[in-house]
C-alpha cells in the first residue's frame, strides 16, 4: 500500500501544517501553481514528491517540471496536470488522452503494454481552488482536485487530500481543511 498526500495551488506558501498532515504519507503529489522553487525543494526534502507546473509558475519551477506527468503507482495509472477540469467540463486538450484511455479499456484485445501506457485510472488536477473528487462514469476514472493549500485567492479554507493506493484500489480518502490564519 502506498499512502499519498495531495495538494495544489500553494502559490509560494508551504504551511507547516501541511507537513504535519503528510507525516505518514509515502509520497506527496503537487498539482501545480507551486509558486517558488523553495516550496518544491522543501517538499522534495520532506518526502518523495511528484509535481507539475501551473499557469502561475515561472522560472525555476517551470524549468524543473513538466505540464503533464503520467506515472503508475502500484496498479493505478495516473495523469497529473494543473489545468484539467472535471467530468463534463474538461479542458479540450486532454480529450484525446481520455478517448484513448477509454478505447483501450473497452478493447478486450488490448495488449498489456497498451493498458500500462494508455489507460488512466486516476486523473489529478488543481487550478480551480475548489476541492472536488468525482468518478467519471464515461471515461471510467476517478478525478481529484485537492483545492488550494495556499492562501492566495478567494477560498477561506486551505484544503488537502490524503489517500492510499492498494493494488488497483484507491481508498481511505481524507479531506483535510486548514483554517486560513
Amino acid at each position: 500500500m502506498t499512502r499519498i498526500g495531495l495538494l495544489s495551488d500553494t502559490h509560494g506558501l508551504l504551511d507547516h501544517r501541511v507537513l504535519e498532515h503528510f507525516s505518514q504519507v509515502d509520497e506527496i503529489w503537487h498539482a501545480g501553481d507551486i509558486g517558488s522553487i523553495e516550496v518544491l525543494q522543501a517538499l522534495r526534502e520532506y518526502k518523495p514528491t511528484r509535481a507539475v507546473f501551473g499557469n502561475m509558475d515561472s522560472g525555476d519551477v517551470r524549468y524543473s517540471l513538466s505540464e503533464f506527468y503520467r506515472f503508475r503507482v502500484e496498479d493505478v495509472n495516473v495523469l497529473l496536470t494543473h489545468i484539467g477540469g472535471y467530468p463534463g467540463k474538461y479542458n479540450p486538450w486532454l480529450l484525446p488522452w481520455f478517448h484513448k484511455s477509454l478505447a483501450t479499456k473497452q478493447n478486450p484485445d488490448a495488449t498489456e503494454s497498451a493498458v500500462l501506457n494508455d489507460t488512466i485510472d486516476l486523473f489529478v488536477c488543481g487550478h480551480s481552488h475548489i476541492l472536488k473528487v468525482m468518478y467519471d462514469k464515461h471515461y471510467q476514472f476517478l478525478t481529484m482536485n485537492p483545492g488550494a493549500a495556499g492562501k492566495q485567492g478567494w477560498q477561506t479554507v486551505q484544503t488537502l487530500l490524503r489517500f492510499a493506493i492498494d493494488g488497483k484500489e484507491i481508498k481511505d480518502l481524507e479531506v483535510i481543511e486548514l483554517d486560513r490564519r
